[in-house]
């Protein structure tokens, strides 16, 4: 009896291997054909191995508690593979769950192109042409970026890095800022290739020419000289924080607009992806996507609001050490940051909670934060001490949170993890602003906790991205759009 048991398990498994390889290709070219990008509840399946395809579904099936089986998904795959479709991100456990919530016998090629219908248009694309990008600063953040971008481009060429401007540095410039692209001690190796063009001080990265130019000051670059017009410039220095600090970008011929990647200082605007874009349009060239921590609860504060109400409540973030901090003890112009950050769990202050009633106004004066700096190097954690606006329990709390993260307006903001065994380092390379951990929520009537996990590196560069998808104007549906 055991025997047939272990053979039933090995072909059970063999059968969603061969399954998950055909899908591949199928997801290949709807990304490079058509620019659709095929999601399992949220999480991308482009570039993913079968047996990365076969754990996302199992991953999934975990928030909705309930089976996303790659039995389902295969033939709804198959069927999306065989429309005209526009860009768009498609998820097929969602249109799985609509499937199920359907008359016995729908079949399910109606109800997908039902879903479907707003992009079953053929492709079309979502600019004349692509929108320059500029990485002014190559830091923690400026190096995701870029990985960010080069992978997007093979999905219709909406946004094209061109170039990245650094100070002056020494022998090997070039080849140094290639390594560092291509390796990261937290985020492991780049997936591509990397080739130098030392005629043209560049980096070719699967097969993008990106220019690396040298200034010491935003206005100090002439981006026509290469080709580059109206480019969205992507400080992510830190340095240059006010509106007139910021202008200096626009100095540039070729430059066009900017995006701070960092909180920004008097009266710029602080956008949160999902939270506060709708702005963009009317902001003027020059915006900043606030601070990782602020897009990190931002949205989930957001979510509670307007469901439960926020009568106050207090921010206490477990911040991983940033570069800011000494490495060893020495003299440091800010309290307690003079102190070795990989040995010492630092008290610190955050914006963050002030820097969310910029972008929710109905929680001015209601909240209070600070933050912890701890002895990590990525993946941070925000702990939420809210008074609600009415009495709620652990079950209506959780489950309306859930059911944000899998279709809405947030659910590329707030992933949600139904898991007592998770730490920091499970969430690294997440691409979601917030990750709220469920088994830790504590609810006492009109009182919560909720624990909400980032990636301050990786999730807040997919959300300053997001904002420059919004100035470009290359956003795309996701679909389906109801409620499952």
């Amino acid at each position: 009896m055991s025997d047939e048991k272990s053979d039933r398990y090995l072909s059970e498994w063999t059968v969603r291997a061969r399954m998950a390889e055909e899908m591949i290709p199928m997801i290949g070219r709807l990304y490079r054909d058509r620019g659709v990008i095929i999601t399992v509840l949220g999480h991308s399946l482009v570039g993913k191995s079968a047996t990365e395809i076969i754990q996302l579904h199992r991953v999934g099936s975990a928030v909705v508690d309930l089976e996303i089986s790659i039995h389902d998904s295969f033939p709804i795959l198959q069927i999306i593979a065989g429309l005209d479709l526009a860009p768009a991100r498609i998820d097929l456990g969602n249109l799985v769950t609509h499937l199920r919530s359907e008359p016995e016998g729908t079949d399910p090629a109606v109800l997908v192109q039902r879903e479907l219908s707003e992009v079953c248009t053929g492709r079309t694309p979502r600019r004349p042409e692509p929108q320059d990008i500029v990485l002014y600063g190559f830091g923690r953040i400026g190096r995701l970026i870029a990985r960010i971008l080069v992978g997007k481009t093979g999905g219709g060429d909406s946004l094209r890095l061109r170039a990245i401007v650094v100070r002056p540095g020494g022998d090997n410039d070039l080849a140094k800022r290639a390594s560092l692209l291509r390796r990261d001690s937290v985020h492991g190796s780049m997936s591509g290739q990397i080739d130098l063009d030392p005629e043209e001080n560049a980096l070719v990265v699967n097969g993008n020419m990106i220019r690396v130019l040298y200034a010491n000051s935003p206005d100090e670059v002439d981006y026509t000289q290469y080709g580059i017009r109206n480019a969205i410039v992507i400080d992510n220095t830190g340095k240059w924080r006010t509106r007139e600090q910021l202008a200096l970008h626009l100095k540039s011929p070729g430059a066009s607009s900017v995006v701070l990647t960092a909180p920004a200082k008097g009266d710029l605007p602080n956008i949160v992806y999902g939270v506060n874009h709708e702005v963009i349009g009317e902001a003027g060239p020059m915006i900043s996507a606030a601070s990782c921590t602020t897009n990190a609860i931002a949205p989930v504060l957001k979510a509670v609001s307007d469901e439960f109400g926020v009568v106050s409540g207090h921010v206490e973030s477990v911040h991983s050490f940033t570069n800011d901090q000494n490495l060893i003890d020495n003299y440091h112009p800010k309290e307690r940051r003079g102190r070795a950050a990989s040995l010492n769990m630092v008290i610190t202050s955050t914006g963050a909670a002030k820097a969310v009633a910029k972008t929710l106004p109905e929680l001015e004066g209601k909240l209070t934060g600070n933050a912890i700096r701890v002895p990590t190097p990525n993946v941070s954690l925000a702990i939420l001490s809210l008074q609600l606006g009415r009495q709620t329990r652990v079950e209506e709390l959780n489950s309306y949170l859930r059911m944000t993260s899998l279709e809405g307006p947030l659910q590329n903001q707030i992933d949600y993890v139904v898991s007592t065994e998770v730490a920091s380092s499970d969430f690294v390379g997440n691409r979601f602003a917030g990750i709220v951990d469920s088994k830790a929520t504590i609810v006492n009537g009109d009182h919560c906790t909720l624990y909400v996990w980032y990636d301050n590196e990786f999730g807040y560069s997919r959300q300053v991205i997001r904002c420059v998808e919004e100035m470009a104007g290359v956003v795309m549906p996701n679909l389906p759009q109801r409620a499952c």
